[in-house]
């Protein structure tokens, strides 16, 4: 066993799989909540770049339930680019037995 291809070999992996990171950062995703009420959307890097709310929603003593749907979105959106990102990397890192949450 060379330790010195162990080595390059780890630090290949880590730039691919910092290149995945990269490339995924730049994805964006777009989530509906309350019907098509609420559209976000939400890149790789879990920035929201653009929200869009039904006029008709907007109703001035229904605030709670605007603020409801609002967070519901937020937090689909994060469960969706999470979930997207963890089948990208496993499909990068497929079959290396790495613990899930790694924190990706």
């Amino acid at each position: 066993m060379n330790i010195n291809k162990i080595m390059k070999q780890a630090q290949q992996m880590q730039q691919k799989m910092a290149d995945v990171q990269k490339n995924f950062n730049g994805k964006e995703f777009e989530i509906t909540a309350g019907g098509g009420a609420i559209t976000l959307f939400m890149n790789g890097d879990f920035q929201i770049n653009k929200l869009n709310i039904d006029p008709e929603i907007i109703v001035a003593d229904d605030k709670e339930e605007l603020e409801d749907l609002v967070i519901s979105a937020v937090n689909q959106a994060v469960s969706t680019v999470k979930e997207n990102l963890e089948k990208e990397m496993g499909a990068f890192t497929g079959g290396m037995g790495l613990p899930p949450g790694l924190g990706f």
